[in-house]
């Protein structure tokens, strides 16, 4: 059995084991003075170098030379659309905090490509032989879905559709916009993640917050740090549920009607915590940001604020490890024993670092 990857630039940097089998972990007191920054080293694999894979499967580069690549969907016919796109924040770096003013500068550096490519693999070998560009001229896309001929793209300041069929090759219509959604922000969580439900009649998407813990007030904050709810037949959308800082992943549970969603949590509060988990997504929920984390801990920042939320706070499913930054979730499909992967990213906000990937399967 093979899987496909894409070959781009990997991270190393500050990652934390993950806390398995316990859904509320014992966690250590906030250290508001925590000023830790320890930034990635971006490196490439060397030649002839592919990642482990489990027994029974091999991994096979299915393509290189992509833009920051953020975002996959493998349609009907085995095509594979990857969107790619770079961060870049949508402020004047000399507003932000000192410790993310050289990151803010290098990150505004440069363009992003703001396109999505389709690969093919013609002969079947598993690899993409054939390239093309689909769509480009798009601002900052990540999630992606094609449900009853058109292709919902979620930009990060909305979402977008065009008239779309698998085996398209190109796209020239302009875009239909759908929703608009919230962007900016110096902590600039610009990915949108996309989920169709099951029957394909409602979109799911996930808007990170616009700072690490509300800074900047709550205004700036509406409509994020929460999964949005769309329907496609009626062009309405409601808040799906909040309190969760940046859900950057998210799948069905194996029963295909419970929402879950990897989330990436707050900075600077020592080097093991917060937190980042994957949980259920329950309908009207709040999780806590950013008032308090795991349930009633009060984050020191925010003390005495909305004492009415922080009472009702969910406490997560599933702790993942702090500032391991959880961007990505799927449960395991057929072949693996039963449980969720976990891609976990890296922080600059842990002193300590260790490279690993999550596996949360009963033992």
């Amino acid at each position: 059995m093979k899987i496909a990857i894409i070959s781009s630039l990997f991270l190393t940097g500050a990652l934390a084991s993950p806390v398995l089998g316990q859904s509320a972990p014992k966690l250590p007191p906030p250290d508001t003075s925590h000023a830790v920054t320890n930034y990635p080293v971006v490196t490439g694999w060397p030649d002839g170098v592919t990642p482990t894979a489990p027994n029974g499967y091999e991994v096979v580069e299915f393509a290189r030379s992509l833009d920051y690549p953020r975002q996959m969907l493998v349609l009907s016919n085995g095509d594979v659309l990857v969107a790619e796109a770079k961060t870049i924040f949508n402020m004047d770096a000399e507003k932000a905090p000192d410790k993310i003013k050289g990151q803010a500068v290098s990150l505004a550096a440069g363009t992003s490509a703001n396109r999505i490519t389709l690969l093919r693999d013609t002969d079947g070998d598993g690899v993409a032989d054939w390239r093309t560009i689909l769509v480009d001229d798009l601002n900052q896309p990540f999630g992606m879905a094609a449900i009853d001929g058109k292709l919902y793209v979620a930009n990060t300041d909305g979402l977008v559709h065009f008239p779309f069929t698998p085996g398209d090759t190109t796209i020239d219509a302009a875009p239909t916009t759908a929703m608009p959604l919230p962007a900016g922000g110096y902590n600039n969580h610009w990915t949108r993640n996309l989920l169709p439900s099951a029957d394909g009649r409602t979109l799911f998407i996930s808007v990170g917050s616009a700072s690490n813990v509300a800074e900047r007030g709550m205004e700036e904050e509406k409509g994020r740090a929460a999964i949005h709810a769309y329907d496609i037949a009626s062009g309405k959308s409601h808040l799906f549920a909040s309190g969760l800082r940046n859900p950057v992943g998210m799948d069905w549970a194996p029963d295909g009607k419970t929402l879950w969603t990897a989330v990436n949590e707050r900075d600077g509060l020592g080097d093991d915590l917060v937190p980042d988990y994957i949980t259920s997504v329950k309908e009207g929920g709040f999780y806590g940001w950013p008032y308090s984390y795991f349930g009633q801990h009060v984050d020191p920042r925010r003390k005495g604020e909305a004492p009415a939320l922080v009472a009702r706070a969910i406490v997560p499913d599933q702790a993942v490890g702090s500032h391991v930054a959880a961007l990505g979730l799927l449960f395991a499909p057929e072949g693996f024993a039963p449980g969720a992967l976990v891609a976990r990213h890296g922080s600059w906000n842990r002193s300590t670092c260790r490279v690993m990937m999550s596996c949360l399967c009963p033992s």
